[in-house]
């Protein structure tokens, strides 16, 4: 009779039963939803319509969002807020610069870019035939104005013909080739007509500030045609000879010149507001005194006003 195998069965004896520890794993994280949804009730009932409405927009588009913008969107009135830190690595979206920091950074952009148009200028008279020729008849500077060039009368050789406004014709050619750079910026212009001191005595009530204000106006008429925008020209004024740029000799030919500014926005402002409207004047001469207010109104009604008037004598001035 042949011998059985031993067979030994041992029964595995499991704490707790069949379902063991697992129930509390589960129960930890029941607990842990339920705390969470009771406290988004609990801050739901304490916000106000605009932060549920921001909260709202901020769960339906968590990338995109840009309404709300508090990083504290539910206020607990001197509780613990929900804040919203930017990480070591992440900087702040929200910067906040004080105006004068601001002026004094765009006077300094603005300061460079008259720097860069200096050197661009520079660069052109080097490069351009027409300019080459008369470069020493071409000053350029930085002032608080702005960017000025200035173009001077050389001995033999004028911007304009004695005692008129007609530009020569290589005065003409050196203003169409600064009109292609000044028409290229955003900056307004003012164009300055000066003379020396010699009177002038071409014809009667016609004097140096007539003159200096004509050429100042030819000047404008060419950088136009030669590239500049109409709305580019801030300011054509002639002083005559009030500003003298040599002093010690006021007939100088250098004292006949025209300056062309490139205005800064500081400039450019401070001429539409002091030229613009103000305050109510304290004195208003245009306006009639009721007796001229009658007196027209008698003129009116008589017919006067139909009666024509004598022709004023030849060389006699009628204003």
């Amino acid at each position: 009779m042949d011998e059985q195998p031993i067979i030994i069965k041992r029964k595995k004896v499991v704490a707790g039963g069949h379902h063991g520890g697992s129930w509390k794993v589960a129960f930890a994280d029941f607990a842990t939803a339920m705390m969470a949804f009771f406290l988004v009730l609990w801050l739901t009932a304490t916000a106000s319509p605009e932060q549920i409405k921001a909260v709202e927009g901020y769960f339906r588009d968590p990338v995109g969002f840009t309404d709300g913008g508090s990083p504290n969107p539910v206020d607990l009135g001197g509780s613990a807020s929900v804040v919203n830190e930017a990480s070591p690595d992440e900087a702040s979206s929200q910067i906040q610069i004080k105006d004068e920091v601001v002026d004094q950074l765009s006077e300094t952009l603005e300061q460079r870019r008259m720097e860069e148009l200096f050197q661009e200028l520079k660069d052109r008279i080097e490069q351009n035939q027409t300019l080459q020729e008369f470069k020493d008849q071409l000053l350029i500077d930085i002032t608080d104005e702005g960017l000025r060039i200035q173009i001077v009368d050389r001995s033999g050789r004028p911007m304009f013909d004695s005692g008129r406004a007609e530009l020569k014709y290589y005065s003409q050619d050196i203003l169409f080739e600064l009109a292609k750079t000044l028409g290229s910026v955003d900056n307004k212009l003012s164009l300055t007509g000066h003379t020396d001191a010699t009177p002038f005595k071409g014809r009667p009530g016609y004097t140096n500030w007539e003159l200096s204000a004509d050429r100042a106006n030819t000047a404008r008429r060419a950088l136009v045609a030669g590239g500049v925008g109409q709305e580019q020209i801030g300011r054509v004024v002639g002083l005559s000879d009030s500003v003298l740029f040599e002093k010690s000799d006021p007939t100088a030919p250098v004292n006949r010149r025209i300056s062309i500014i490139v205005l800064n926005k500081r400039t450019a402002q401070d001429i539409q507001d002091s030229a613009g409207k103000g305050e109510e004047p304290l004195i208003d001469l245009t306006k009639p005194t009721e007796e001229e207010k009658q007196e027209a109104m008698g003129r009116l009604e008589s017919g006067e006003w139909l009666e024509e008037k004598p022709e004023p004598e030849p060389g006699e001035l009628n204003w």
